[in-house]
């Protein structure tokens, strides 16, 4: 997908590019507040509640994905976003958005060229179908034009009660652990041991079924986590930091080239 080309959906009215305007952002921050605030009660000190908008420091520095449905009214058309930071735009930034959640110095001390996913949310009408598939499939050519070596970013667990996830936070530590050198660390008051039952108390069907279905997505093409979860509480949600090595990437590639046709 060249940078300022469309990706047509097969059969649909569907259609994903990158943000080109100031009016591009705001609606993907428009569709950001109706998913993050309003559905899942998420705040934070940047969140624009008079004109409805979920934004941070890191928006401006970004490339937005934005998935279109062009058969929606004008100015409601954004259906689905990801906000894609390469290192230029966090070295513009400042530093990665996760970065305060995680201590990424094995990241940034490789040789990789690395990806930064974040704010990746579906308008409710569009989940469990072709969206998501459509936004992975440009990521992909995304990732191939910028020669991407390892994507990462923070996935989460909606709520805060431990209660609902420790058997799926306990199966990520014991089975999808990133390899050491990859290997990041939560960080801060808030972070926590991704470990959180005994052995003896493990029940493997409830983890499965605990794990967000973004995450169970990523696990499959190979994704593994950093060390820790951090517990946001603006956002109430409970994150994990998802890697996913070029091995994963090309898997990603593979999967959705093959699959543009099908439906």
């Amino acid at each position: 997908m060249a940078h300022d080309d469309a990706y047509h959906g097969e059969a649909s009215q569907l259609v994903v590019r990158l943000a080109r305007t100031p009016d591009d952002i705001k609606a993907a921050q428009r569709l950001r507040y109706d998913v993050f605030v309003t559905e899942l009660g998420g705040s934070g000190p940047y969140v624009d509640h008079g004109n409805r908008l979920e934004k941070d420091r890191f928006d401006r520095f970004a490339d937005h994905l934005l998935l279109i449905d062009e058969a929606r009214p004008q100015g409601d058309q954004v259906v689905g976003v990801y906000r894609l930071m390469t290192q230029d735009h966090a070295s513009a930034a400042g530093q990665f958005y996760c970065a305060d959640e995680y201590d990424l110095t094995p990241l940034l001390e490789s040789d990789h060229k690395l990806l930064e996913l974040g704010r990746s949310c579906l308008h409710p009408a569009y989940r469990g179908g072709l969206g998501m598939t459509h936004l992975w499939t440009a990521l992909g050519d995304y990732v191939e034009r910028h020669e991407i070596d390892v994507m990462f970013g923070v996935a989460s667990f909606h709520g805060t009660n431990l209660e609902t996830c420790a058997q799926g936070l306990s199966l990520l530590h014991d089975r999808h652990l990133a390899p050491a050198h990859l290997r990041v660390s939560a960080k801060g008051a808030t972070a926590i041991p991704l470990s959180q039952v005994t052995p003896d108390a493990f029940d493997r069907l409830q983890a499965v079924k605990q794990l967000p279905a973004l995450i169970k997505g990523y696990l499959r093409l190979g994704g593994t986590v950093g060390n820790g979860a951090f517990v946001d509480h603006a956002f109430n949600t409970i994150d994990v930091c998802l890697i996913l090595e070029k091995s994963a990437i090309r898997g990603l590639q593979k999967t959705l080239y093959a699959g543009r046709g099908q439906r």
